[in-house]
């Protein structure tokens, strides 16, 4: 669309919508004349589209979320200095630090997003079994992961190993769409998750948490992207999502206190 705006062209105006099954979207000229556009294909006529600014609502909405799981005891303390797990976690044995999982490269082939929703939002939520035998879910933000089909490197920690019981994880990645209550997000995860106890073995989560999401989030809220079944502590390489819709390249990487 910039090529014809340098142009001169003049823009037509729509509004963005939160619905992602949606085919076609509606724009006006400036006399209020009615267009209808492909929802995915981008015109090459200019237009403005009016929408919520959605990587700030993702942050906030983030916020509330981390503390409604801390609050039904999905956040789970990391150990404490010295105890059996965080000396397992720490190698070698000398250095002051914790052992992560770090994102190298990333890439979507489906962000789940028509193009007059602009730049996806996606994030994460990371769960396993905290040190309490507990499940715990960490939610990580990914607000760099804008468009499908590009190779991003982002040397992001995904997972923060010091919080967890096994050196197994799981990670489902999510699309926001705007109109999430993360209170009840919050509250669905919980009501299914608590009631997953520690059988002394991994278990893998994912199914679990996509479960609990309702079932009319699935229409036209947050869009399951894909999701990665037990992520080892130790694996290097290229990891593809069971959805087949994205892969993840990670490494071990260990953070070293100051």
């Amino acid at each position: 669309m910039r090529a014809a705006l340098s142009a001169g062209a003049t823009p037509w105006v729509a509004v963005a919508t939160s619905d992602d099954d949606v085919m076609s979207v509606t724009a006006y000229d400036p006399r209020g004349r009615a267009h209808t556009l492909d929802a995915y294909t981008a015109p090459d006529r200019p237009v403005y589209v009016l929408d919520i600014d959605g990587s700030r609502a993702l942050t906030a909405g983030l916020d509330v979320l981390n503390r409604e799981l801390a609050g039904y005891g999905l956040h789970s303390a990391a150990p404490r200095p010295g105890t059996a797990s965080d000396r397992r976690a720490r190698t070698p044995a000398a250095a002051e630090g914790f052992w992560t999982t770090r994102i190298s490269e990333v890439r979507l082939s489906d962000d789940e997003e028509p193009w007059i929703k602009g730049d996806a939002e996606i994030y994460t939520l990371v769960t396993g079994f905290g040190h309490d035998g507990k499940v715990r879910v960490d939610p990580v933000d990914m607000p760099y992961l804008d468009e499908d089909g590009t190779v991003y490197r982002p040397q992001q920690i995904l997972v923060d190993w010091s919080h967890y019981k096994y050196d197994l994880a799981d990670a489902v990645m999510m699309e926001e769409d705007g109109s999430t209550n993360y209170r009840d997000l919050a509250k669905a995860i919980a009501a299914v998750l608590l009631t997953i106890t520690d059988q002394g073995a991994y278990i893998p989560l994912v199914n679990a948490v996509l479960d609990a999401v309702p079932d009319d989030w699935w229409t036209d809220d947050p869009d399951y992207v894909d999701s990665w079944y037990t992520l080892a502590r130790d694996f290097t390489g290229t990891r593809y999502g069971a959805r087949g819709n994205g892969w993840m390249t990670v490494e071990p990487y260990f953070v070293r206190e100051l």
